[in-house]
């Protein structure tokens, strides 16, 4: 076993705070990562805070990791001690159901192991990486292109991939009209990598708060939903809607939005039931979907995309002792786009 420094939730009525977490020894097909950044996703504040169910406290959260690889198990190949590496939402899976063995471990039917507060093959629960280091199987460590700015590399582990896989799995392209709901971690994203994958983009935000920046990122057009005229403006416009934002949302209202064989698909998630009504879908044939993360192949592939079409987060960084700080102000929409911590500061 090894150890490191990190910061973990003591309850979900408890701020987070540093502490000491035990890694596993490297095993024959372990990566030991020395972490340099990790992202916050909103998903760590609904998680440590008990609103997605039963939590194993103490738990250190983090799933968006960058790092440098200190040292490899004796079956290791695919990576080497200095190399530039990541690691996402998850860390482990079954490798047996059909879902696995057709490379989409992310919808594993009998359960991946989550980066934070899954059940890890030894037994123990997993923490993640709001930590000085940490040890994943070597199959769920992607290489991190040179390109990328470290701390900028960060939050594509979780929104990137997020984002790029129903993208991809919806072919946004030329000819296609996206439109991306919300404009924080995730949306700010999805309109990067649409853009890049020749949509045409338009973002549908609460204000028009963030307008330039999303004008900056490629979208042609930006709306305002608090705008009822929106929805009579946009009604039957686009092949493929993204919503990237946790709250519940009038879902008729997106869905009016859809052309002929549209598709919303939903990647927040909202803690509570989602009303639809059919006949809204019965109209231009519509669909509702869901999609979440990303397989391991696709968040590699995502990566490299990225690399190759200079994408990037938007970030602010900052030290650990500003976790609790942060996890408030994303509460509040008050960061552009993601917070990112400095691990030397654990």
């Amino acid at each position: 076993m090894t150890t490191a420094k990190a910061y973990a939730a003591p309850s979900a009525t408890e701020p987070l705070e540093p502490t000491t977490i035990e890694r596993r020894a490297v095993g024959e097909n372990d990566v030991l990562i020395d972490i340099a950044y990790s992202g916050i996703c909103h998903s760590d504040i609904h998680t440590v805070r008990g609103e997605w169910g039963k939590v194993p406290y103490p738990l250190a959260p983090g799933h968006e990791i960058v790092g440098t690889v200190a040292e490899v198990g004796s079956g290791v190949t695919k990576h080497k001690v200095g190399d530039r590496v990541g690691v996402g939402c998850m860390v482990n899976s079954c490798r047996e159901c059909d879902n696995c063995k057709a490379g989409s471990e992310q919808y594993c039917t009998n359960g991946n192991v989550m980066t934070y507060g899954g059940k890890d093959r030894d037994g123990s629960i997993t923490q993640g990486g709001y930590a000085t280091n940490v040890v994943v199987d070597a199959d769920f460590v992607l290489s991190v292109p040179e390109s990328i700015p470290y701390e900028k590399a960060a939050p594509l582990l979780c929104a990137g991939v997020t984002t790029y896989s129903p993208l991809a799995h919806w072919q946004a392209g030329p000819g296609k009209k996206v439109a991306v709901v919300g404009m924080g971690g995730l949306g700010h994203m999805a309109v990067k990598i649409a853009v890049a994958m020749g949509a045409e983009v338009t973002v549908l935000s609460q204000t028009l708060s963030k307008q330039e920046d999303g004008l900056r990122f490629g979208a042609k057009h930006y709306y305002a939903t608090s705008d009822e005229a929106t929805f009579s403006e946009l009604r039957n416009t686009f092949d493929l809607i993204i919503n990237t934002v946790s709250a519940n949302l009038d879902i008729d209202q997106y869905l009016n939005l859809l052309t002929l064989d549209g598709t919303m698909v939903y990647v927040g998630a909202p803690a509570q039931p989602i009303p639809v009504t059919a006949f809204t879908l019965f109209n231009n044939r519509r669909s509702f979907a869901g999609s979440t993360i990303g397989s391991i192949r696709e968040t590699q592939e995502m990566l490299d995309f990225c690399a190759e079409h200079d994408i990037a987060s938007e970030v602010e960084l900052i030290e650990a002792a500003q976790i609790n700080e942060a996890y408030e102000r994303v509460l509040k929409s008050d960061v552009r786009y993601r917070f990112v911590i400095d691990a030397t500061t654990f």
